[in-house]
C-alpha cells in the first residue's frame, strides 16, 4: 500500500497529465471537430468545454465502477450507451439553461458520444483503475479539453470580434480580424498553440539535458 503522501502525488500526477503532459487538444491532438467548430468564441469555448467534462467525468466514473461487470465483449457497446445517456443529460441541460448557446453549439453537443477523448479514456483508464484515480484522471482530461478550447476562442474572439466574452476590448474603430471567425482563422490559431506548446516542450527538454552536462563540467 503506497503511503499517503506518495497516494496524493500519484494524483496529482493523474490530474495534471491532461492539463499539460497528454492534453487532449495541443498534445493528443483529440477532438479537432468540436475544437474548430465552435471555439469562435469564447463563451461557446467554455460550455463545450464544461458539457465535455460533465460527460467525461460521469461516464468514466461509471465505467470504472461496473468494469468487473462487464463482460470483455459488449464492453465498448456498453461504454458508447453509457456515455449517449449522460450525453443526452446534458442537451436537455443546456436547452433549459440558455438557448442561444445551444443553438450556437448545435450538433456538436450529440457529437460528444463520438469524442475520441471520453471513449478513449473510459477504454484505456476507467475500464483498469478505481473510480478516485478515474475521476481525477478524467477531471484532469477534462480541464485539459476546456482550456484548449478556450485558448482558441479567446483569442478568435479578440482578433475577430475585439471583444472577450461578449464585452467590447478596443472600442468601436477596430477592424475585426473576419478570418478569425472563419474556418481558416481555426486552423491559424490552432496551428499557432502547437507550435508555441512544441517549443516549450523541446526548450524543457534541451533544460533538461543541460543541467547534467554542466555538473559534469563542474566536476
Amino acid at each position: 500500500m503506497a503511503l499517503p503522501g506518495q497516494t496524493q502525488l500519484s494524483h496529482m500526477e493523474e490530474f495534471m497529465e491532461g492539463i499539460w503532459k497528454q492534453n487532449p487538444v495541443f498534445v493528443m491532438v483529440l477532438g479537432m471537430c468540436p475544437t474548430l467548430a465552435v471555439s469562435v468564441s469564447a463563451v461557446n469555448s467554455l460550455s463545450m468545454g464544461i458539457a465535455t467534462t460533465f460527460v467525461l467525468v460521469c461516464s468514466t466514473l461509471l465505467v470504472s465502477l461496473i468494469r468487473k461487470l462487464v463482460p470483455k465483449e459488449v464492453r465498448i457497446a456498453t461504454y458508447i450507451v453509457i456515455i449517449a445517456t449522460f450525453v443526452t443529460v446534458v442537451d436537455y441541460l443546456i436547452q433549459a439553461i440558455s438557448l442561444a448557446v445551444y443553438d450556437a453549439l448545435g450538433a456538436f453537443i450529440q457529437l460528444i458520444v463520438v469524442n475520441c477523448i471520453i471513449l478513449g479514456r473510459a477504454e484505456a483508464h476507467a475500464s483498469k483503475n478505481p473510480p478516485l484515480r478515474t475521476v481525477v484522471n478524467a477531471l484532469g482530461m477534462g480541464l485539459g479539453f476546456t482550456l484548449g478550447l478556450l485558448s482558441l476562442g479567446a483569442v478568435r474572439e479578440i482578433f475577430g470580434a475585439g471583444k472577450l466574452f461578449g464585452f467590447s476590448l478596443f472600442g468601436p474603430d477596430f477592424q475585426p480580424w473576419v478570418v478569425m471567425v472563419l474556418p481558416p482563422g481555426g486552423f491559424f490559431v490552432l496551428g499557432a498553440w502547437l507550435l508555441l506548446f512544441n517549443w516549450l516542450k523541446n526548450r524543457k527538454v534541451d533544460g533538461a539535458l543541460v543541467k547534467p552536462l554542466e555538473g559534469h563540467t563542474h566536476a
